[in-house]
Order: C-alpha cells, then structure tokens, then sequence
C-alpha cells in the first residue's frame, strides 16, 4: 500500500462550472438491478467469488421484486416542513416499525431467496429469519437501523438489511430532492443513515464532484472532495491505496478522527457501484486498519468486518 497525495482541486468550488445538485435520490429497480450485475462482473476470477455471486442473485431478486409492490402513503408535509426547519432526515429510522408497507417487500424478498442457490450457512439463516416470530423479526430490523448488528447472528441480518434497502429506497425515491440540505458530515440527508463509500461521479454537472452514497435508502449527496466525510476535517487527510491498482479505489483516512473511507472514481471507471466495488476491495479494508484506522462505511455485506 502506497500513501498519496490528491490535490486536484473540488470542482464545486472553481469558478464558472457548474454547482453539482446536493442529492441524486435512488431509483430502485435500476439501482438493484445494476448492483446485480456489477457483483456478477466483480465475481470472475475473485477470492471472494461464492460470495459475491451469492451477493449479486440477492441484489437481483431485490430488483425482481419491485414490480407490484404496494403503493406507499402519500408524503406528509407537515413532516417534510419539520424536517426542513431542523435540518433533520425526512425519514426516521429511529421510530421505524415493520408496518405493512414493509411486509410485502421483506416477504417477497425472502421468498425470490429460497430460490437462489446459497451455502448451506446462508440457507439457514434465511430459514431463520422466515421462522422468525414478529417480535424477533422486529430485533432486526431495529439492529440494522441502529447498525448494530451482533456477531452471532450476521447471516440472518444480510437478508433482513436487503429487505430494508428496498423499503428505504422505495422512500426516498419521492423526496423532494431539490429542497433538501445537509444535516451533517457523514448523514445520509433522506434517512439519517451512514454512507457505505463515496463516489468521484461520472456524470455531469459536474463530472468529478465527490458524493456519498447511503448504505440504506441509496440516497447520494454532495460532499467536498478536501473534506474529511466523518467528521468534516479539513486537515491531516490523506489517500491509501493498493499499489498496482491505478488509482481508481483509495481510502481517504483522517488523522483527527482515526476513520477512513473509500473513494471511487467513475471517472476511470464509470461502472464503480458504492456497494459492490466496497465488497470487493475488502483487501483494502484489511490493510488500512492495519495502519490503525476504524472503517467509517457501514455496508450490510460487509458486516462483521
């Protein structure tokens, strides 16, 4: 691992080019369903190949599942406006309960997943989840949102943060994204949660600025390329990265707040999914916290590490 030095400037800061918009809300059925495909391409001559297939038929059947799901309740303005007014997320996972309008993604899901071949550990857990009593079923669903998931039971909270994706995603895709703001270095700005990774953008306006992308809902917002995504330091950052591996994946680490988090740039390669590609540079990962740093992105697929 090699350390380095990326001084190119923020685009949004340089005069006459455009200012990129703050959110880019998530359309689910495409964003599954290239997640998917991503894992799929991933996976070829991988270590971590069983899983990363194992990854992408979930992701599939999470865009499978969309069509015919039932329809949401109308946005409420009073909550819109409130949360405006204290710059807090529209969406509050912290009084969230499995209400039935997650039910049917969350049982649908389970049942596209007795379909997918899987180890034989996964097949159990997803029998485990599927026998779950209600009051067990809600623990996880609390444990991912609260993204404290226990060590014993990670397998059964994979396919229970899966349905939850799919639930916050169908939430977030109707914000009204021009009106939101930021509520914090590292806040997802729809559901409160912590992004999984972050992206140099491919697309304009413009190409380069620097997003994060939400690990829950798939919300991405705006976020200063020279500024540290935890805790919003502008000092003592730098660039990690495997040598050999041409830039495209580093891990930006931060003195003041010991975290670190990845930086992908679609620019070098525009199929860089936030999820898929932090699954698979879990060597990354590895070595970084070797040079004692706290991995800062919480990703579903990820947990435990």
């Amino acid at each position: 691992m090699s350390p380095v030095d990326t001084t190119e400037p923020d685009p949004s800061a340089i005069a006459n080019i455009p200012k990129p918009p703050f959110v880019r809300l998530p359309h689910p059925s495409r964003m599954f369903a290239t997640r998917a495909e991503r894992f799929r391409t991933l996976a070829e001559g991988h270590d971590l190949k069983p899983y990363l297939l194992f990854l992408a038929d979930l992701c599939a059947a999470q865009a499978a599942i969309q069509d015919g799901l039932p329809k949401l309740a109308p946005l409420d303005a009073a909550v819109l406006a409130r949360a405006r007014e204290h710059k807090m997320p529209p969406l509050d996972r912290g009084h969230f309960t499995a209400d039935p309008a997650f039910e049917a993604p969350f049982s649908r899901l389970i049942a596209a997943a007795e379909q997918m071949t899987m180890p034989a550990v996964a097949q159990a857990a997803l029998l485990r989840v599927k026998a779950a009593d209600a009051a067990a079923r809600e623990g996880m669903v609390q444990n991912v949102l609260a993204e404290a998931i226990p060590v014993e039971a990670l397998a059964e909270h994979v396919f229970v943060a899966a349905a939850l994706q799919v639930h916050f995603a169908r939430l977030a895709e109707r914000l009204p994204g021009r009106e939101m703001e930021s509520v914090g270095d590292g806040v997802c700005p729809s559901c409160g949660g912590a992004p999984a990774s972050t992206l140099l953008v491919s697309w304009p306006p413009p190409a380069g600025a620097r997003y994060c992308s939400c690990s829950l809902c798939g919300t991405m917002w705006n976020h200063l390329r020279s500024k540290c995504t935890l805790c919003g330091s502008t000092s003592k950052i730098a660039f990690q990265e495997i040598e050999g591996t041409g830039g495209t994946i580093k891990a930006e680490t931060c003195e003041d707040c010991h975290g670190y988090m990845k930086m992908m740039n679609q620019q070098n390669d525009r199929f860089l999914d936030p999820i898929a590609d932090d699954v698979a540079t879990l060597g990354l990962d590895l070595l970084v916290r070797e040079l004692g740093f706290r991995r800062g992105g919480i990703n579903p697929f990820l947990i435990g590490y």
